[in-house]
């Protein structure tokens, strides 16, 4: 850009000189070239703000085109599906349509766990998944653990505190540093996880012995057993038909993909306990991300980093209106008082933290 206005510099004052021999009237041939000078360097200028506003780079815009298939098990509408949406809508401006994400939702590709398989296994066929953080528990993630506790956020604000702090960049590095062959890119959460039902549950005593689904993660599984009820491994694709059929009992899930699921219409019975925040990490295949250049690399960075603070704008208020819109089709029942259910699940927090009691003390310092 410098030299581009350089040269036009140049050309002006070879004007001015042409002029002052009689060749054209000094002030005239001066006058024009200053101005011209000046209007491309604001057109310079302007160009160079625009492409640092948008974070497009040439460089990034000239790479060979790649296509990333980004699997997500719920559906477009959910508070994911729209980080989803927005993340594919970055990486493609930002590397100006050199990196395609082709979003694979709804659990076409399968549940989490089949997610993982695939991307730690080296089938090839998914590059990046949106992965709840306590599905990834089930393949070695030990700090992960802390995040997939009950009761472990006792807020949205406790949460973003932690998400947004240094402290974070450790859990997003676990997954490589275990030889997962992943690279964490952001954490977020989609709503507070509550439990619904197909028969009425009031409090924590009418939950004793219901099988409630869950995945295979071991933090689930010991959360639910800990309340009481027994919990029974069931795919997600087959959850609608399990709770309509009596396989299970009732199940739980943030509000939005209770609604987006339609779980609703076979177990209407909501109990408002939010015994964990669902916390999300991104994730994106090490093979994958070495295949980007380092421009194509930059625009996935800015991308997930802008996604995070979205997901925090949308989750409450999705999860907000998903409740309103659910209306009189469900009942909901409020847990007043969650002194004992989250005393029925203290041996598991124990026994979880007993060896990262410090990193787990250093999560609870930023409520």
């Amino acid at each position: 850009m410098k030299k581009r206005v350089l040269s036009i510099v140049l050309c002006a004052a070879m004007v001015a000189s042409m002029a002052a021999c009689g060749l054209k009237s000094p002030d005239t041939a001066t006058t024009t070239a200053a101005a011209a000078a000046e209007t491309a360097a604001a057109a310079e200028g302007d160009a160079a703000a625009a492409a640092e506003g948008s974070g497009d780079t040439s460089a990034a815009a000239n790479d060979p085109q790649v296509t990333l298939v980004y699997a997500e098990v719920n559906p477009l509408d959910t508070v994911v599906g729209q980080v989803a949406t927005k993340f594919k809508e970055r990486v493609e401006e930002l590397s100006g349509g050199s990196v395609i994400i082709d979003i694979q939702a709804s659990g076409v590709l399968g549940a989490e766990g089949d997610f993982l398989d695939n991307m730690i296994g080296g089938v090839g066929t998914i590059d990046m998944a949106r992965l709840s953080v306590s599905t990834m528990t089930t393949y070695g993630i030990e700090k992960g653990m802390l995040l997939s506790l009950p009761f472990e956020f006792v807020s949205r604000e406790h949460f973003w505190n932690f998400a947004t702090s240094d402290l974070a960049q450790q859990f997003l590095d676990e997954p490589s540093e275990l030889g997962l062959g992943l690279k964490g890119l952001f954490l977020g959460e989609e709503g507070f996880r509550h439990i619904f039902t197909t028969t009425p549950v009031n409090d924590l005593d009418d939950l004793q012995g219901m099988k409630i689904r869950v995945s295979t993660d071991a933090a689930m599984v010991a959360l639910m057993n800990s309340l009481g009820a027994s919990a029974t491994v069931v795919s997600y694709s087959e959850l609608y038909s399990s709770l309509q059929t009596g396989v299970v009992d009732g199940a739980e899930n943030p509000i939005g993909n209770y609604k987006s699921n339609a779980f609703y219409e076979v177990a209407p019975y909501l109990i408002l306990d939010g015994h964990q925040l669902g916390v999300i990490e991104l994730v994106i295949v090490e093979n994958s991300w070495n295949k980007l250049t380092e421009a194509q690399q930059a625009c996935i960075l800015q991308a997930a980093e802008e996604c995070a603070a979205y997901n925090q704008e949308i989750s409450e208020q999705g999860e907000q209106d998903a409740l309103a819109a659910l209306g009189d089709s469900i009942t909901v029942t409020e847990v007043a008082d969650k002194t004992p259910w989250v005393e029925a699940c203290a041996d598991m927090i124990a026994e979880n933290t007993a060896n990262l009691s410090e990193l787990h003390q250093a999560i609870q310092d930023l409520q």
